[in-house]
């Protein structure tokens, strides 16, 4: 899954080339190990312009994870709805699909995930939780819709299997061997 890049793009505003700098700062390193000095610096902005556009780090984390809930979920059902067209069964699109995302250079796990373990901060701790059980809800959503699984239980259990799955690809563990725990699972939830 690719995103801009604030080099990239020449044309891209202010506000975007903080908002891209922050995505690739927190999404590679965890927006706690990330402060403001560093992103100034990535951004090439000066310190009034930065706080002119996000006047706190917490509300440029909050634009962070809207931005990448965004991303991903084009990106997700794009390709998930792309393995489906070409016949396969849910259980090898979603794996397929999953695959492709784990085998990326720029994989770091699960934005979600991450920014949920990361919330310390009593400022926004709610908010950024909402906003993750909000993305893993459209996960769901767009998982029941392109893969006609209506039983609600059955999403609900691919969901954990999906998360145990980013969480192990994360930690290091082979790549082929997580997708194959992961079809399995799936097949026996799905009968496909």
């Amino acid at each position: 899954m690719k995103t801009q890049s604030a080099s990239n793009e020449p044309k891209v505003s202010v506000r975007d080339k903080i908002l891209l700098t922050a995505h690739d700062l927190f999404y590679s390193t965890g927006f706690r190990a990330t402060g403001v000095d560093t992103l100034i610096k990535v951004s090439k902005v000066t310190k009034v312009t930065f706080y002119r556009h996000f006047p706190s780090k917490s509300l440029l984390i909050l634009a962070y994870l809207h931005y990448r809930h965004e991303i991903w979920i084009s990106w997700f059902e794009a390709t998930l709805r792309r393995h489906l067209d070409e016949g396969e069964s849910p259980s090898d699109a979603i794996s397929a699909t999953l695959h492709e995302w784990f085998i990326s250079p720029d994989f770091h796990g699960c934005a979600f995930i991450n920014a949920s373990a990361e919330a310390k901060s009593e400022e926004i701790e709610n908010e950024i939780k909402a906003i993750c059980r909000d993305h893993k809800t459209e996960t769901k959503n767009k998982i029941e819709m392109l893969a006609d699984i209506a039983d609600e239980k059955t999403c609900n259990d691919i969901m954990m299997l999906i998360d145990g799955a980013i969480i192990h690809a994360q930690m290091g563990m082979d790549t082929e061997a997580v997708i194959n725990a992961l079809k399995t699972g799936l097949e026996k939830l799905t009968g496909q």
